[in-house]
Protein backbone atom coordinates (compact mmCIF):
# COMPACT_ATOMS: atom_id res chain seq x y z
CA UNK A 1 0.00 0.00 0.00
CA UNK A 2 1.34 3.42 -0.92
CA UNK A 3 1.58 6.02 1.81
CA UNK A 4 -0.36 9.24 1.43
CA UNK A 5 2.08 12.13 1.51
CA UNK A 6 0.73 15.26 3.21
CA UNK A 7 2.32 18.36 1.70
CA UNK A 8 4.17 20.66 4.10
CA UNK A 9 2.77 24.16 4.13
CA UNK A 10 4.45 27.07 5.88
CA UNK A 11 2.06 29.08 8.04
CA UNK A 12 2.44 32.69 9.08
CA UNK A 13 2.79 33.47 12.80
CA UNK A 14 0.98 36.57 14.00
CA UNK A 15 3.47 38.48 16.20
CA UNK A 16 1.36 41.53 16.89
CA UNK A 17 1.26 40.63 20.64
CA UNK A 18 4.89 39.48 20.90
CA UNK A 19 5.79 42.43 23.13
CA UNK A 20 3.03 41.78 25.65
CA UNK A 21 4.08 40.39 29.03
CA UNK A 22 1.98 37.55 30.48
CA UNK A 23 1.95 35.55 33.72
CA UNK A 24 2.37 31.81 34.11
CA UNK A 25 0.26 30.78 37.11
CA UNK A 26 0.34 27.36 38.77
CA UNK A 27 -2.82 26.56 40.74
CA UNK A 28 -3.71 23.60 43.00
CA UNK A 29 -5.47 20.66 41.42
CA UNK A 30 -8.74 21.30 43.26
CA UNK A 31 -8.95 24.81 41.73
CA UNK A 32 -8.19 23.48 38.24
CA UNK A 33 -10.95 20.86 38.61
CA UNK A 34 -13.46 23.55 39.65
CA UNK A 35 -12.53 25.82 36.74
CA UNK A 36 -12.89 22.95 34.26
CA UNK A 37 -16.44 22.31 35.49
CA UNK A 38 -17.38 26.02 35.48
CA UNK A 39 -19.47 27.31 32.57
CA UNK A 40 -18.04 30.09 30.47
CA UNK A 41 -20.48 32.78 31.55
CA UNK A 42 -19.61 33.06 35.26
CA UNK A 43 -16.90 34.81 37.24
CA UNK A 44 -14.33 32.33 38.58
CA UNK A 45 -12.38 34.63 40.88
CA UNK A 46 -10.79 37.99 41.54
CA UNK A 47 -7.09 38.84 41.49
CA UNK A 48 -5.88 41.56 43.87
CA UNK A 49 -2.48 43.27 43.63
CA UNK A 50 -1.39 45.34 46.64
CA UNK A 51 1.57 47.65 46.13
CA UNK A 52 3.40 49.18 49.07
CA UNK A 53 6.24 51.66 48.38
CA UNK A 54 9.62 50.06 48.95
CA UNK A 55 8.18 46.52 49.21
CA UNK A 56 7.42 43.69 46.82
CA UNK A 57 3.89 43.66 45.43
CA UNK A 58 1.49 41.26 47.19
CA UNK A 59 -0.80 39.24 44.90
CA UNK A 60 -3.85 37.34 46.18
CA UNK A 61 -6.68 35.33 44.59
CA UNK A 62 -10.23 35.04 45.90
CA UNK A 63 -12.45 32.39 44.27
CA UNK A 64 -16.00 33.37 43.48
CA UNK A 65 -18.96 31.90 45.36
CA UNK A 66 -20.30 30.53 42.06
CA UNK A 67 -17.17 28.37 41.61
CA UNK A 68 -17.08 27.22 45.23
CA UNK A 69 -20.74 26.18 45.12
CA UNK A 70 -20.44 24.15 41.92
CA UNK A 71 -20.15 21.06 44.12
CA UNK A 72 -21.45 21.93 47.62
CA UNK A 73 -20.25 18.58 49.01
CA UNK A 74 -16.62 19.46 48.22
CA UNK A 75 -15.47 22.38 50.33
CA UNK A 76 -12.34 24.17 49.11
CA UNK A 77 -10.49 27.26 50.40
CA UNK A 78 -11.60 30.59 48.99
CA UNK A 79 -8.59 32.84 49.62
CA UNK A 80 -5.09 32.17 48.27
CA UNK A 81 -1.80 33.98 48.03
CA UNK A 82 0.40 33.97 44.92
CA UNK A 83 4.19 33.75 45.25
CA UNK A 84 5.77 35.74 42.43
CA UNK A 85 9.11 34.97 40.75
CA UNK A 86 10.59 36.83 37.79
CA UNK A 87 11.65 34.87 34.69
CA UNK A 88 15.20 35.90 33.83
CA UNK A 89 17.17 32.94 32.46
CA UNK A 90 14.43 31.52 30.23
CA UNK A 91 12.55 32.69 27.18
CA UNK A 92 8.99 31.37 27.37
CA UNK A 93 6.09 32.30 25.15
CA UNK A 94 2.37 31.62 24.90
CA UNK A 95 0.95 30.60 21.53
CA UNK A 96 -2.57 29.97 20.31
CA UNK A 97 -3.70 27.79 17.42
CA UNK A 98 -6.99 28.61 15.73
CA UNK A 99 -8.40 25.76 13.65
CA UNK A 100 -11.58 26.39 11.62
CA UNK A 101 -14.38 23.90 11.06
CA UNK A 102 -13.93 20.61 9.21
CA UNK A 103 -12.91 20.98 5.58
CA UNK A 104 -12.13 18.67 2.67
CA UNK A 105 -8.75 20.35 2.26
CA UNK A 106 -5.73 18.72 3.87
CA UNK A 107 -4.47 22.05 5.23
CA UNK A 108 -7.13 24.75 5.46
CA UNK A 109 -5.93 28.17 4.35
CA UNK A 110 -7.79 29.87 7.21
CA UNK A 111 -5.76 28.08 9.89
CA UNK A 112 -3.95 30.67 12.01
CA UNK A 113 -1.14 30.80 14.59
CA UNK A 114 -0.76 33.60 17.12
CA UNK A 115 1.83 34.55 19.71
CA UNK A 116 -0.14 35.80 22.70
CA UNK A 117 2.81 37.16 24.64
CA UNK A 118 6.08 36.51 26.45
CA UNK A 119 6.09 35.10 29.99
CA UNK A 120 7.69 37.61 32.34
CA UNK A 121 6.57 36.25 35.73
CA UNK A 122 5.77 32.90 37.29
CA UNK A 123 3.22 32.73 40.09
CA UNK A 124 2.44 29.80 42.36
CA UNK A 125 -0.97 29.83 44.01
CA UNK A 126 -0.87 28.65 47.64
CA UNK A 127 -3.82 28.33 50.06
CA UNK A 128 -3.75 29.60 53.62
CA UNK A 129 -3.48 26.86 56.24
CA UNK A 130 -6.99 27.35 57.65
CA UNK A 131 -9.49 24.73 58.86
CA UNK A 132 -11.02 24.31 55.41
CA UNK A 133 -7.67 23.51 53.79
CA UNK A 134 -6.64 21.11 56.58
CA UNK A 135 -9.92 19.18 56.18
CA UNK A 136 -9.37 19.03 52.41
CA UNK A 137 -5.85 17.62 52.87
CA UNK A 138 -7.13 15.08 55.40
CA UNK A 139 -9.74 13.81 52.93
CA UNK A 140 -7.15 13.53 50.14
CA UNK A 141 -4.83 11.54 52.45
CA UNK A 142 -7.68 9.18 53.36
CA UNK A 143 -8.52 8.60 49.69
CA UNK A 144 -4.88 7.96 48.80
CA UNK A 145 -4.51 5.42 51.63
CA UNK A 146 -7.49 3.34 50.51
CA UNK A 147 -6.36 0.11 48.80
CA UNK A 148 -7.18 -0.30 45.14
CA UNK A 149 -8.18 -3.95 45.61
CA UNK A 150 -10.51 -5.19 48.30
CA UNK A 151 -11.29 -8.64 49.64
CA UNK A 152 -14.99 -9.41 49.59
CA UNK A 153 -16.59 -12.49 51.13
CA UNK A 154 -19.28 -14.25 49.07
CA UNK A 155 -22.24 -15.87 50.77
CA UNK A 156 -23.46 -17.66 47.65
CA UNK A 157 -21.65 -19.55 44.93
CA UNK A 158 -21.09 -17.40 41.87
CA UNK A 159 -21.27 -19.19 38.53
CA UNK A 160 -20.56 -16.33 36.15
CA UNK A 161 -16.76 -16.41 36.33
CA UNK A 162 -15.14 -16.54 32.92
CA UNK A 163 -11.79 -18.22 32.22
CA UNK A 164 -8.87 -15.89 31.62
CA UNK A 165 -7.98 -15.65 27.94
CA UNK A 166 -4.70 -17.25 26.95
CA UNK A 167 -1.75 -14.90 26.82
CA UNK A 168 -0.23 -13.92 23.50
CA UNK A 169 3.22 -15.38 24.18
CA UNK A 170 1.65 -18.74 25.15
CA UNK A 171 -0.28 -18.87 21.86
CA UNK A 172 2.87 -18.05 19.88
CA UNK A 173 4.80 -20.74 21.74
CA UNK A 174 2.14 -23.38 20.99
CA UNK A 175 2.05 -22.44 17.31
CA UNK A 176 5.84 -22.62 17.11
CA UNK A 177 5.84 -26.06 18.72
CA UNK A 178 3.30 -27.28 16.16
CA UNK A 179 5.38 -25.91 13.29
CA UNK A 180 8.70 -27.33 14.49
CA UNK A 181 7.23 -30.59 15.67
CA UNK A 182 7.98 -32.35 18.93
CA UNK A 183 11.48 -33.75 19.23
CA UNK A 184 11.27 -37.55 19.21
CA UNK A 185 13.79 -39.87 20.82
CA UNK A 186 15.98 -41.66 18.30
CA UNK A 187 17.61 -45.02 18.89
CA UNK A 188 20.39 -44.83 21.47
CA UNK A 189 23.01 -46.28 19.14
CA UNK A 190 22.05 -43.79 16.43
CA UNK A 191 22.44 -40.90 18.85
CA UNK A 192 25.84 -42.23 19.93
CA UNK A 193 26.94 -42.41 16.29
CA UNK A 194 25.93 -38.78 15.79
CA UNK A 195 27.91 -37.80 18.87
CA UNK A 196 31.01 -39.69 17.77
CA UNK A 197 30.84 -38.08 14.32
CA UNK A 198 30.54 -34.65 15.93
CA UNK A 199 33.48 -35.20 18.29
CA UNK A 200 35.66 -36.21 15.34
CA UNK A 201 35.35 -32.61 14.14
CA UNK A 202 35.75 -30.85 17.50
CA UNK A 203 37.01 -32.02 20.87
CA UNK A 204 34.68 -29.94 23.06
CA UNK A 205 30.95 -29.05 22.77
CA UNK A 206 28.41 -27.33 24.96
CA UNK A 207 24.97 -28.85 25.49
CA UNK A 208 23.16 -26.36 23.24
CA UNK A 209 25.27 -27.26 20.22
CA UNK A 210 24.82 -30.97 20.85
CA UNK A 211 21.03 -30.53 21.03
CA UNK A 212 21.10 -28.77 17.64
CA UNK A 213 23.27 -31.49 16.14
CA UNK A 214 21.32 -34.50 17.43
CA UNK A 215 17.84 -32.89 17.63
CA UNK A 216 17.12 -34.90 20.78
CA UNK A 217 15.35 -33.91 23.99
CA UNK A 218 17.92 -32.43 26.36
CA UNK A 219 17.10 -34.84 29.20
CA UNK A 220 17.47 -37.91 26.98
CA UNK A 221 20.66 -36.52 25.43
CA UNK A 222 22.28 -35.93 28.83
CA UNK A 223 21.64 -39.57 29.78
CA UNK A 224 23.64 -40.72 26.76
CA UNK A 225 26.33 -38.09 27.26
CA UNK A 226 27.01 -39.30 30.81
CA UNK A 227 27.80 -42.76 29.41
CA UNK A 228 30.27 -41.72 26.71
CA UNK A 229 31.44 -38.24 27.73
CA UNK A 230 33.01 -36.33 30.60
CA UNK A 231 31.72 -32.97 31.76
CA UNK A 232 34.47 -30.40 32.39
CA UNK A 233 34.09 -28.44 35.61
CA UNK A 234 37.29 -26.38 35.32
CA UNK A 235 38.76 -23.89 32.90
CA UNK A 236 39.73 -23.55 30.13
CA UNK A 237 36.86 -25.80 28.92
CA UNK A 238 34.42 -25.28 31.76
CA UNK A 239 30.81 -26.45 31.13
CA UNK A 240 31.90 -28.34 27.99
CA UNK A 241 31.48 -32.02 27.12
CA UNK A 242 34.37 -34.21 25.93
CA UNK A 243 34.53 -37.87 24.98
CA UNK A 244 35.82 -40.25 27.62
CA UNK A 245 39.37 -41.48 27.12
CA UNK A 246 38.26 -44.91 25.96
CA UNK A 247 36.15 -43.37 23.17
CA UNK A 248 38.61 -40.72 21.97
CA UNK A 249 39.86 -41.35 18.48
CA UNK A 250 40.92 -38.09 16.84
CA UNK A 251 42.48 -37.85 13.42
CA UNK A 252 45.32 -35.77 14.80
CA UNK A 253 46.20 -38.57 17.21
CA UNK A 254 46.15 -41.06 14.35
CA UNK A 255 48.67 -38.95 12.48
CA UNK A 256 50.91 -38.73 15.53
CA UNK A 257 50.81 -42.51 16.08
CA UNK A 258 51.69 -43.30 12.46
CA UNK A 259 55.47 -43.89 12.21
CA UNK A 260 56.96 -43.98 8.71
CA UNK A 261 58.82 -47.17 7.81
CA UNK A 262 62.62 -46.92 7.54
CA UNK A 263 64.75 -48.72 4.97
CA UNK A 264 65.74 -51.26 7.57
CA UNK A 265 62.12 -52.09 8.31
CA UNK A 266 61.36 -52.69 4.65
CA UNK A 267 63.80 -55.53 4.49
Amino acid sequence: MSKIEIPHVDKELDLSNAGRGVWLVKVPKYIANKWEKAPGNIEVGKLKISKVPGQKAQVSLALSEAVINLDPAEKIPKDHRLDVSVVTKQTLGVFSHVVPGKSDEVVPESEKLFMEGRIVQKLECRPYADNCYMKLKLESIKKASQPVRRVQSLEKIVHNYKPVSDHKHNIEYKERKKTEGKKARDDKNAVQDMLFNAFEKHQYYNIKDLVKITRQPIGYLKEILKEVCDYNMKNPHKNMWELKKEYRHYKTEEKKEEVPLSDSDSN
